[in-house]
């Protein structure tokens, strides 16, 4: 089989290049199409498209639809600053619709890994400081809003918002272009498990507080749907399981899952007494 172009790997579609280098695929199953909105948001370079949904324009989605409901909030913000890299294009978008200073005040480290996925709390702790270095001129004296891809265990916002503080920062807002994540995914993105969450049970002011921010403004759910939807108005259902919890292979049972969540405690624990 012969691909004369780029194309969209089917669900249950198995594709297989051999010694050859020839391309063969095939369907081995016949699958209900619930793509992972999480890639949109997180996982996926800008510049790609999945399921024919331009990365890049969804994330300039999300800052439009996340912009109304800043200016709903009403907030007094002298600086738009993004968290580099994901969350560049939906911030640029932010101060376009709300007329405010954008700033790169936050300059990544490119030798650091993504924190989001290290396996120990210290070892995210340090490495956000050896990751991130802030401009402290760009926010000194000035009320920042920080956005951000997602807000995950609190640990790296919490870093960045001490960080944007100590540089003088008058008032720190983070705003979120992804719902709250509260469950755990099981489709192979080691996502933790449901008590390391920080929206965990918890609303905005409660997740504010608990990661040192003035404010916190997350997107709807409903908000990020929509957002892919105009790339490809015929995607119809999704997975949002981290964000709702619904698990759409509909094999995923409270017993599978405190399973995996006694698992991953257990392999904490003895990572812990590795690290004594």
């Amino acid at each position: 089989m012969n691909f004369g172009g780029i194309k969209t790997v089917e669900p249950g579609q198995v594709v297989f290049i051999d010694k050859g280098r020839k391309v063969h695929a095939r369907r081995l199953a016949c699958c209900h199409h619930t793509p992972c909105l999480f890639e949109w948001v997180y996982f996926a370079r800008p510049d790609s498209v999945i399921d024919n949904a331009n990365v890049y324009k969804v994330r300039v989605n999300l800052g439009r639809f996340l912009a109304a409901e800043i200016r709903n909030r009403k907030l007094k913000i002298d600086v738009v600053v993004p968290v580099p890299d994901s969350a560049r294009d939906a911030a640029i978008e932010i101060a376009r619709r709300l007329n405010l200073k954008y700033s790169e005040a936050l300059v990544k480290n490119r030798y650091i890994g993504r924190t989001f996925i290290m396996p120990a709390d210290e070892k995210r702790k340090s490495s956000v400081r050896q990751k991130l270095n802030p401009i402290a001129s760009e926010v000194k004296g000035k009320r920042v809003l920080l956005v951000d891809d997602s807000i995950v265990r609190g640990n790296t916002s919490r870093a960045i918002i001490e960080m944007v503080r100590e540089c003088g920062a008058k008032k720190v807002y983070l705003a979120s272009y992804s719902p709250p994540l509260r469950y755990p995914c099981v489709y192979g993105i080691d996502m933790q498990t449901k008590t390391e969450f920080v929206a965990r049970g918890a609303d905005e002011a409660t997740v504010a507080k608990r990661i040192g921010a003035d404010k916190v403004i997350y997107q709807s759910l409903e908000s990020l749907k929509k957002a892919v939807k105009l790339e490809n108005p015929k995607l119809s259902e999704f997975c949002a399981a981290c964000f709702d919890g619904v698990y759409p292979t509909g094999d995923v049972s409270p017993e599978l899952l405190k399973e995996i969540e006694d698992e991953r405690n257990l392999a904490h624990e003895n990572q812990l007494e590795l690290n004594i």
